[in-house]
């Protein structure tokens, strides 16, 4: 089977289940294969735990901070893909869901330390020459943050 472009279905298929691996794999703490998979042309477009739209995380070196922001609140969180990946043209799309325990140090939450959180997410990367070059996140925080009793107390 070919598409348009007589690229093999199969070939493409392959490619973004490797992106989408290694993805999980960044997501999981190997910040390591961001140097792979990730453009120093990237640009973010999330909502941050300070109140930015993620504008200023770029790049390699961006993304790992993003990814190790995260995972300094939560070391063993563990990212699982539920829904994907959905591929058309150059963005893949999929849907996870990330489970691990609070590790402490996020100003303002009062959940103890170890306690277990759930939460889903939703990301759109935008592809070119196997890397992402541009990732929208929407990620239900405001689940995160109650769990984390952000505010209460």
């Amino acid at each position: 089977m070919m598409n348009d472009d007589s690229t093999p279905v199969s070939s493409e298929r392959d490619a973004s289940a490797a992106l989408v691996d290694a993805w999980v794999a960044l997501w999981n703490g190997d910040l390591d294969i961001a140097e792979t998979i990730i453009s120093e042309d990237n640009r973010v477009h999330a909502a941050t735990f300070d109140g930015g739209d993620g504008s200023a995380v770029g790049g390699v070196s961006g993304m790992k901070d993003f990814v190790g922001q995260l995972r300094s609140l939560m070391p063993d969180l563990v990212f699982s893909v539920e829904v994907g990946p959905l591929v058309d043209d150059d963005h893949l799309v999929l849907r996870w869901i990330a489970t691990g325990r609070y590790g402490g140090g996020l100003p303002g939450a009062s959940a103890p330390v170890g306690t277990e959180v759930a939460f889903h997410g939703t990301d759109i990367l935008r592809m070119a020459d196997n890397q992402v070059v541009e990732y929208w996140l929407n990620a239900d925080t405001l689940d995160l943050m109650t769990q984390l009793q952000v505010g209460a107390g």
